[in-house]
């Protein structure tokens, strides 16, 4: 699939992490020949018109060893910059800016998400504090970056990990602006003022549906409605912000369903939202499901793109991928012109940033495959404007 899909633009494909593969493929290019292609283990290639594959890479067990920090002196270091929200009561901080991991893959088995397939099974695997702490220090003290993100896909797992790396943190009396991922299950209330005191302002939480059988049928059940409401206050109450994510259009998704969605956002009124539709990215459950259902799928890569004009989503049994597409759009509209949401975004971070949302806002973005649909804005948000 990988190199039938964009097929004369694909010369070689690195299966499995890529690090080993990348390196000897280059060693074999480098040579100045092709001949040894079949032994770069992970890489799939064209030999004569057919696709050949050569056998698989190991998976690193040592990443201190195997991944080093980034050679940030080789990057432009001037072109990188935060997400908006990330700096939202400091916009001028949005540069410089660093991302670091710490962690490497993920536990558990979300049918949506793609995250593993690399690995091999669901798992993480951990960086040494010390190393992340050595990275750190370098971002501070040689780029005078103040604002970083931690990639991991779940930094909020693992507690010894965590308080490690916050207390040599905390330790440097540096003043940094972090965010990083968690689950609404894996929060740990004692540990939330530690993060906080290292910098770790934002917490990104996969709430993904307002409805707990659409949670349920991609293996993300295991906490309900209040459990999220309480986890979201009690980071909140932390000092803490939070990125709540959400996804549109997942198998089991109704018209309702997606409205009960937007409705709990509404409700929650986290600092920010992301708004997603469900794709079935290649590696992915939903991938597979929707291969053996025959669903449509994206014929070119571009149109896996969440923001793309040609972004295809997953259709439900109940709507099409197009009415998906335009709930999405217009829920990002409702969320980020909500007059409680604008509020206590001023409350919080000031009038400028209001001003920053309001700017983003107005910038729609532009679609092939929008079906028409009506979407209803709940009754509660058109009738109140306190926050």
């Amino acid at each position: 699939y990988l190199l039938t899909m964009e097929e004369e633009s694909v010369d070689f494909v690195a299966e499995g992490e890529g690090s080993i593969t990348i390196v000897e493929l280059l060693q074999v290019l480098r040579s100045g020949g092709i001949d040894g292609l079949s032994k770069v283990r992970g890489l799939w290639y064209r030999e004569n018109g057919a696709i050949r594959s050569a056998p698989p890479a190991p998976i690193s067990d040592d990443l201190d060893r195997d991944y080093p920090a980034v050679a940030w002196d080789l990057l432009p270091m001037d072109k990188y910059r935060a997400h908006n929200w990330h700096c939202f009561g400091c916009l001028q901080d949005r540069q410089p800016y660093g991302v670091l991991y710490t962690s490497l893959g993920c536990p558990f088995k979300c049918s949506f998400c793609c995250i593993n397939t690399p690995f091999g099974k669901p798992k993480i695997r951990y960086r040494s504090p010390q190393s992340v702490i050595e990275e750190i220090d370098l971002l501070v003290n040689k780029y005078h970056i103040k604002t970083i993100k931690i990639i991991d896909e779940l930094f909020f797992l693992q507690r010894q990990h965590v308080e490690e790396i916050c207390d040599l943190i905390i330790s440097r009396v540096y003043d940094l602006n972090f965010w990083a991922y968690a689950r609404v299950d894996t929060v740990k209330e004692d540990l939330l003022p530690k993060l906080k005191k290292a910098g770790i302002n934002w917490l990104a939480l996969g709430i993904e549906s307002g409805s707990k059988h659409v949670r349920d049928g991609v293996e993300k059940g295991r906490f309900g409605q209040e459990d999220i409401r309480r986890v979201v206050r009690m980071i909140q109450d932390a000092g803490l912000y939070i990125i709540g994510n959400y996804i549109f259009g997942l198998p089991d998704d109704d018209m309702q369903s997606m409205q009960d969605t937007l409705d709990l956002a509404l409700d929650l009124n986290c600092e920010f939202a992301n708004f997603y539709c469900a794709m079935a990215y290649p590696g992915s459950k939903l991938y597979t499901m929707a291969v053996e259902n025959k669903w449509a799928l994206p014929d070119r890569w571009h149109a896996f793109s969440q923001h793309g004009v040609d972004a295809l989503p997953l259709p439900t049994e109940h709507c099409t991928a197009g009415q998906v597409l335009r709930f999405r759009d217009n829920a990002f509209q409702i969320y980020f012109n909500d007059p409680l949401y604008l509020a206590r975004v001023e409350k919080v971070f000031g009038r400028e940033t209001v001003t920053h949302i309001r700017e983003m806002a107005s910038r729609p973005v532009t679609r092939r495959h929008y079906d028409d649909l009506p979407i209803n804005v709940p009754r509660s948000r058109q009738q109140s404007t306190t926050p």
